[in-house]
């Protein structure tokens, strides 16, 4: 590998140039490595943020931190792969009732997750409100699962894409989080050092989403799909709708709760909806597109991969999951119609009851969180519960009733409404 400074690679993304491929390729690996200091990495991802990257500067930054670790393969299964990944939202459970609703159509999905942060939920973190029930496993036990269940949901061991570990902790602290070259190389990275045959990627939209705008998320949801197509993963992206919170719960076992009130057959429409969706699309990028996940989950099929999938890994499918110590019930004010429910301020909420986490090694409360009473379209009457707050301290729920307050409007009964809908666009 051809040698370089440090500082001769920041001036020239700094005045704006395109990197080289043997600079990039330097760059990452001596970060990996130590050789490339955090300031002069942060002082380059600055630049990145500022100045951009082309897609063959993306694309090339993408593999050299997937060079940097393992790669999988799972070639040697007996049926295609196909896997989901959103960027992050509230309420947004998805992921647990739609692995098992693919694998009971046939194509094997090898889901590795992420804990919450922030006001946003991490599936992990809800998986783990089930007595038992474990994140990490070996690569032998993740292939093992997927040949013998169909469905993994587990914590990314430390050899895939190392690199982009420790570039995301510190584009936390240098305030380059939301360079879109380095969102989507870290999301990408790690998808396909995981070898997935094919890729779903739900790139959330709103208020309680990192991307506020249509405009910016498309340009994510673009950039991504350039970097699957280019590393040769058939890869679409799904942007949905996060003004309004996914569902009618945002924590973690409730969320668990709910996710399996969709696989009995029941559960909200929307989070019905977003599943059936997101397995065509996963479907459809393996070659299974002759199977309708809708009669499946019908079938009860999916709820049969569901437990296999949670008894797989040390979890008790038939376990009581905690319950919050501590409940309080928020009264709608007035009588009408529910014309707003704020993403972020659900989210900020369950949050500060302790379903989330500040920072990475922070606990959560695995019966924290919030419940709403009516969704956007909904009548309400003054004095009905519209929240309940969970949580196991009782001091906590003055800072969620606060982010709670003007996340919410009730329009006099009779005003029009008409709902955003929940998918907004389709790239591939």
């Amino acid at each position: 590998m051809t040698a370089h400074d440090a500082v001769e690679v920041i001036i020239a993304k700094r005045g704006g140039g395109v990197l080289s491929d043997s600079q990039i390729d330097w760059v990452i690996d001596a970060y990996t490595r130590g050789e490339v200091a955090d300031e002069q990495m942060s002082s380059l991802a600055m630049a990145i943020l500022l100045n951009g990257m082309t897609r063959p500067e993306i694309s090339r930054w993408t593999a050299a931190m997937i060079a940097s670790g393992e790669r999988m393969s799972f070639s040697a299964l007996p049926v295609p792969t196909a896997d989901k990944h959103s960027t992050g939202g509230v309420g947004d459970k998805i992921t647990l009732p739609l692995a098992p609703l693919v694998a009971a159509c046939g194509v094997a999905v090898p889901q590795l997750s992420g804990r919450g942060l922030g006001h946003t939920g991490g599936t992990l973190d809800k998986l783990e409100a089930i007595p038992g029930w474990r994140a990490a496993l070996s690569n032998e036990e993740m292939f093992a699962q997927l040949r013998d269940v169909g469905a993994v949901i587990c914590a990314a061991g430390d050899g895939l894409a190392p690199a982009d570990k420790k570039l995301y902790a510190l584009r936390d602290v240098t305030g380059t989080v939301e360079a879109i070259p380095l969102i989507a190389s870290s999301i990408m990275s790690k998808k396909i050092a995981e070898g997935t045959g094919s890729l779903v990627l739900d790139v959330k939209v709103g208020t309680g989403a990192f991307m506020k705008s249509l405009p910016d998320a498309q340009e994510l949801a673009r950039t991504m799909v350039d970097l699957g197509t280019d590393a040769g993963v058939h890869t679409v992206a799904l942007l949905t709708d996060m003004s309004t919170p996914l569902g009618l719960t945002a924590g973690n076992a409730i969320e668990v709760t709910e996710s399996v009130e969709v696989l009995a057959g029941g559960g909200p429409a929307d989070v019905v909806s977003l599943t059936v969706e997101l397995a065509r699309e996963m479907l459809r990028g393996a070659g299974r597109d002759d199977v309708d996940p809708a009669d499946v989950l019908a079938s009860g099929k999916a709820m049969d991969a569901w437990r296999r999938m949670i008894a797989a890994q040390g979890g008790d499918p038939d376990a009581a999951l905690p319950v919050a110590r501590e409940s309080h019930v928020v009264a709608a004010p007035s009588s009408g119609v529910l014309t707003r429910l704020d993403a972020m301020a659900v989210g900020l909420a369950a949050w500060r009851l302790g379903a989330g986490r500040a920072r990475k090694e922070d606990p959560v409360q695995a019966g924290a969180g919030v419940v709403w009473h009516a969704r956007p379209g909904d009548t309400v009457t003054a004095g009905q519960p519209l929240f309940t707050l969970l949580t196991d301290e009782p001091d906590r729920f003055d800072r969620a009733l606060a982010s709670l307050d003007g996340g919410y409007d009730i329009a006099p009964a009779g005003t029009p409404f008409t709902a955003t809908p929940l998918l907004l666009d389709r790239i591939s």
